[in-house]
């Protein structure tokens, strides 16, 4: 089982295991997070997620990577059974929640996977009002659009 960690600028990481619980309460409830506050030296934050790792695989999800929580992270991390990835969001935290039992690996691309299919431009360009010209032989002098 993958331990998963949110470690972010407050309030995000405990705002994200807010929005896991509300949807995934029964995976959630293993979620741990941190809120770093602006006052936080690094290596207090360092030595708090290092407290809270256990003997098993762990996922730290941070926010922005090179900002104070993604680096104390990398500083924790060793690249084979604690693993970092940055640029946490909504997608990428359900995509892992579920999946802890997979290898440390397979959940690395799922974060990444999720994060990057979470995020797609929905919106589209509003149609211009213009009026329609009315001809010299139109029976019919109003238009309307909807």
């Amino acid at each position: 089982m993958t331990q998963l960690i949110v470690l972010a600028h407050a309030p995000l990481a405990s705002s994200l295991a807010s929005v896991a619980a509300h949807v995934f309460p029964d995976c959630a409830a293993t979620l741990q997070y941190l809120d770093v506050l602006p006052t936080d030296a690094p290596e207090d934050i360092e030595r708090q997620v290092r407290a809270r790792l256990g003997d098993q695989q762990t996922l730290l999800l941070c926010d922005v990577f090179g900002a104070t929580p993604c680096n104390a992270a990398l500083r924790v991390a060793d690249g084979v059974r604690v693993r970092v990835v940055s640029g946490v969001n909504v997608p990428m935290l359900w995509r892992v929640l579920c999946y802890a039992a997979e290898p440390l690996d397979r959940l690395v691309q799922r974060a990444v996977d999720g994060a990057v299919q979470g995020v797609m431009q929905v919106s589209s360009v509003r149609p211009q009002n213009q009026s329609v010209p009315v001809g010299p032989h139109d029976h019919v002098p109003h238009h309307h659009q909807q």
